[in-house]
């Protein structure tokens, strides 16, 4: 089943033809710097499965707290953040939630990043909590 998203002034178009590996809360100090929030809400995906079908995102990459690299992408002209790719990761996308063009059904199953939350940031009880990166595997 495919998903589709992109960006708020529509330049930027994309879709995802599989299912979400995981969703999840990401509080490390990039996503929160990125999304303007307390936390981005991410859907890993795996990386072939995400075709850009209109438009392409500009990239920006940092050193992340755990020393790998991290790609942000997102649209130029309004900025909307779209994806993360990951240096340690590359055969996944994480593709940012609020992106999809529907992702109400997208139920988030952990809080990653957790050291890095914010105090004022709700964490809900019934989700794992994972102080950096949940175990792979």
């Amino acid at each position: 089943m495919a998903s589709t998203g992109g960006c708020m002034c529509g330049a930027i178009r994309y879709e995802c033809n599989a299912e979400p590996i995981a969703t999840a809360y990401c509080h490390c100090r990039d996503c929160q710097r990125a999304s303007g929030g307390g936390f981005s809400t991410v859907v890993l995906a795996p990386n072939p499965a995400v075709k850009i079908t209109k438009g392409q995102p500009k990239a920006y990459s940092v050193k992340a707290e755990s020393g790998n690299t991290v790609t942000r992408k997102f649209c130029g002209e309004c900025g909307s953040p779209l994806f993360s790719e990951l240096s340690a990761s590359p055969a996944l996308m994480v593709i940012k939630a609020a992106s999809l063009d529907d992702p109400s059904g997208l139920k988030p199953a952990m809080n990653i990043w957790t050291d890095s939350a914010q105090p004022w940031s709700y964490l809900d009880p019934n989700l794992p909590k994972f102080p950096k990166n949940p175990p792979m595997g």
